[in-house]
């Protein structure tokens, strides 16, 4: 398929290159994941370390004096400035790739996925120079929002990850589809558990500078897999406008253009299933070190490193769960019973006040990402191959509003429950998991096997 990567002209013929071999999109989600799980809780503790300087607050996370600290008001100042400034960061990149992840997904049913993947590497290698820049220089913390803002101009994550899920839709069938994107995602969990495991050990180390340049080194290597060893996946690239709303026009098609009823049901509903997934699975994520940093736990960077990597494993634990279940269970049953799993995880997180339960939490989690793969498969399944890349920008648009949901709501709430209820948002998020697991019962009795019925090509 080398070939005809190099029929695409302008205007990406700055992408023309050769391909050295044909690689498959799994290793540039496995080190995007890990660059990024490197710097996420680094990040966190960095603004927890430079709000605490700034306010003079000095107070030690040691566990033996930790419980002397819930009531200092300098400790609950650092946690709320901290949020918010998190909530600063995803609400500028959401802003910013709510138009163009959209936008350049669709694109990338034109023109193929491998310019998107290379332009989404260039935003994460971007924004890991500004953020090397603000912890080396001590720059004001508003350029990590800026630093944010400029990775989703080019795709960010949610570009990289709507371009990887489509390309392995191009080339996987509808039986297997389920368990390729389960495999997709494990690469995110592993990434993300050797990152977690490396960073905090590192940190206690050396600090935080070094583990922000290996993420920039990987996120290098990561752009020059991208542009030089990718297969593409799109059969017969062509040229294409960028800023052209014919992208954007696709994406609304798959919602409003006359198809059967119940199919675009379907499609609709699952994408409100998934938000909210994705809106719980983050807002924990956002708060979780936060969470784990401050009174009655009081981690450490070591406890931290350990807490992210275990939050990072059901990656792997789900994909082996779900290729097991697979076997006597069909796929909406398998999702149940993750989110049934995510439910009771989110309860004990709420109310762990010591590091064994907080870790029980971890360990009940270890079939909560098995509901992703199944939705996303089952979406893909309702579009013809022509409409994949538009269909993973909406699910990408659908991943962004819902992180943006999910730091509004719950570093927002975070800080005002300190007082009454530390662990609230926990709740909440147990709370919201039961509207999924109502919606996917739902569909499949209404339909059982809607992604079989078949649709006329796009145009």
């Amino acid at each position: 398929m080398e070939g005809h990567v190099s029929s695409v002209g302008s205007p990406h013929s700055f992408l023309n290159v050769p391909v050295l071999f044909r690689g498959p999109v799994e290793p540039l989600v496995f080190l995007a994941n890990f660059a990024l799980v490197l710097q996420g809780p680094l990040t966190t503790q960095y603004l927890w370390h430079r709000f605490s300087t700034e306010l003079g607050y000095n107070g030690t996370r040691h566990r033996e004096n930790c419980g002397n600290q819930s009531a200092d008001p300098l400790m609950k100042e650092v946690e709320t400035l901290t949020s918010h400034w998190t909530l600063y960061m995803n609400v500028g990149g959401f802003l910013v790739g709510l138009f163009w992840s959209t936008l350049l997904g669709a694109w990338s049913d034109r023109v193929g996925r491998r310019p998107l993947l290379v332009l989404a590497s260039l935003g994460l290698l971007l924004q890991a120079v500004v953020s090397i820049f603000v912890v080396q220089l001590e720059l004001h913390v508003g350029f990590l929002v800026l630093g944010r803002a400029l990775c989703a101009l080019l795709g960010d994550f949610n570009g990289l990850l709507a371009a990887s899920f489509a390309s392995v839709a191009d080339v996987s069938s509808n039986h297997s589809r389920t368990f390729r994107m389960a495999l997709l995602e494990a690469c995110i969990g592993v990434a993300g558990t050797l990152a977690s495991l490396l960073g905090g050990h590192w940190l206690r180390a050396q600090g935080y500078a070094n583990p922000f340049w290996l993420a920039l080194a990987l996120l290098i290597v990561m752009a020059l897999y991208a542009a030089f060893c990718f297969g593409e996946t799109v059969k017969e690239p062509k040229s294409t406008r960028l800023f052209t709303l014919r992208h954007h026009r696709s994406i609304a098609r798959l919602y409003v253009v006359p198809a059967p009823e119940k199919s675009r049901m379907h499609l609709a509903l699952y994408s409100l299933a998934i938000f909210v997934v994705i809106t719980v699975h983050f807002g924990a994520q956002d708060i979780l070190t936060l969470y784990e940093l401050s009174a009655p736990l009081c981690w450490d960077s070591k406890l931290i490193g350990y807490g992210s990597a275990a939050q990072h494993l059901p990656y792997l634990t789900s994909l082996l769960g779900l290729r097991l279940l697979q076997f006597c269970l069909a796929d909406t049953w398998v999702a149940e019973i993750g989110l049934a799993f995510n439910i009771l995880g989110m309860v004990v997180f709420a109310f762990a006040t010591i590091t064994p339960l907080m870790f029980t939490g971890y360990g009940l989690l270890f079939l909560s990402l098995v509901t992703t793969p199944v939705i996303r498969a089952k979406l893909s399944k309702l579009v013809d191959k022509l409409e994949q890349g538009a269909l993973f920008s909406a699910v990408a648009c659908v991943n962004s509003l819902a992180m943006l949901m999910a730091s509004g709501i719950f570093n927002s709430i975070y800080p005002a429950t300190l007082n009454f209820m530390k662990g609230f948002p926990f709740l909440l998020g147990a709370g919201l998991l039961f509207i999924p697991a109502i919606l996917i019962g739902v569909l499949e009795k209404v339909n059982p096997h809607p992604e079989f019925q078949q649709f006329p090509q796009s145009p």
